[in-house]
């Protein structure tokens, strides 16, 4: 998997990506109760503390309404900041990295790119270089630029070497972030082999927990990729024994579950995606929704597979699990239509039955259309087992008459149907 081939993108002239951007005209207007300013002597303007005061205004709302999603009022007043450079004290290069980030956060990435590529050339000793050098990475890998985003990122930790004294902290902070944000990028580039060795190196640096964990789970993620299943199942087992309360711990499950059964283990399968199932309230109130999703993928996936590989008992286990996640019709009746083809297999005919029944009962007389058809299906079931049940009456009969025997023939068996 590799992503499109860009073209490097140029910074462009700082006069003419002003003039792209519209940042012309007037400078910020005065106030209607105010006289209008005089003009300031050729030799040299003196700054005004109410245009500073608005410069800083104008930068902070545009950083509120980039965070509040107003893209084009954020736009209006960071060009207000450049259009008063001549007029007041301005802090361009503020303006400059808030409206790349305003089009980054809008989507618009090439003029991103367009600016932070600017940015750097035209300031190329600011402190924030390896803040901008970062963003521009990440805008890059959004772009699916990935070797170019790689490149970035290396130069945030070559940019490092050229802090001030005093920023070790920082150094480090930035340092460790464009190494996970290059394993990150090999990850999303579908190099997983590669993302598997970034992650893992990452493992030996001074993380933050929640950072170490991720690099770990991103690690067995990447194994597990690559088709690895005996490396993922070692490295997502000790993941989850080291990270029990991290967010990522029903994803790993999931891809623990499906490692186990790609390698023909399913007992070991099995157990695993009941504790996934049955995880304690305390874990699933942290992230509910996350915890629903993973829950109700992997016993789906793995109760349908135990069902088309003929491991019924198994199935009807998860599927009986998969109906207690959510009291939503919607969730429940098709779940327990399931349920009930397993019970139909198992020779369970009058638990089927009560499923068939229940589905009906909980469709209710006004259903939607999706219940309306799995009523139908469940109501179908029963004629036929009422169908089945009639023929091995008949059948019982017929031996009854020709052998003198009582004897009552059991039913056959249910026959197999694909999963709807």
């Amino acid at each position: 998997m590799t992503g499109p081939r860009f073209a490097p993108l140029k910074h462009l002239p700082f006069a003419t990506l002003l003039a792209l951007l519209g940042a012309t005209g007037p400078a910020v207007p005065a106030r209607a109760d105010e006289e209008p300013a005089k003009p300031e002597p050729a030799v040299a303007q003196v700054p005004n503390r109410r245009g500073a005061d608005e410069i800083h205004g104008l930068l902070n709302l545009g950083a509120s309404l980039t965070n509040r999603g107003d893209y084009g009022a954020a736009e209006i007043a960071y060009r207000q900041v450049l259009n008063a450079r001549n007029t007041a004290p301005v802090d361009v290069k503020s303006a400059l990295l808030g409206l790349a980030h305003m089009h980054r956060r809008q989507g618009v990435l090439t003029k991103a790119v367009a600016i932070y590529e600017t940015f750097l050339k035209e300031f190329p000793g600011d402190e924030r270089t390896p803040d901008a050098l970062l963003d521009l990475g990440r805008t890059l890998r959004d772009m699916g630029a990935y070797k170019l985003a790689i490149n970035r990122f290396y130069s945030v930790i070559n940019s490092t070497l050229k802090l001030p004294a005093g920023s070790f902290d920082r150094y480090q902070q930035l340092a460790k972030t464009a190494q996970f944000e290059i394993a990150e990028t090999h990850f999303q580039a579908g190099e997983y082999e590669e993302a598997a060795k970034f992650f893992s190196r990452l493992k030996l640096l001074d993380l933050a927990p929640a950072d170490q964990a991720r690099a770990q789970f991103k690690a067995a993620y990447s194994l597990n990729l690559l088709g690895d299943n005996e490396a993922a199942i070692t490295a997502l087992r000790a993941y989850l024994v080291q990270n029990p309360q991290d967010e990522n711990v029903p994803e790993a499950r999931y891809l623990l579950a499906v490692s186990l059964r790609a390698l023909q283990r399913p007992e070991d399968a099995f157990a695993v995606t009941l504790e996934l199932l049955n995880a304690e309230k305390s874990l699933i109130g942290t992230d509910p929704k996350r915890w629903a999703y993973w829950q109700g993928r992997t016993g789906n996936q793995l109760a349908n597979d135990f069902f088309q590989s003929g491991d019924t008992t198994h199935a009807a286990a998860i599927y009986a699990g998969l109906v207690e996640l959510s009291p939503d019709p919607a969730w429940r009746l098709p779940i327990i239509y399931q349920v009930a083809l397993c019970q139909e297999r198992l020779g369970n005919l009058d638990r089927a039955r009560d499923s068939y029944h229940a589905i009906i009962d909980g469709a209710g007389k006004t259903p939607t259309p999706d219940l309306a058809e799995l009523a139908r299906m469940a109501a179908w079931r029963l004629d036929h087992l009422d169908w089945t049940d009639q023929i091995g009456r008949k059948v019982a009969r017929i031996f009854e008459s020709t052998t003198g025997t009582a004897a009552i023939a059991p039913p056959p068996p249910a026959p197999t149907l694909a999963l709807p």
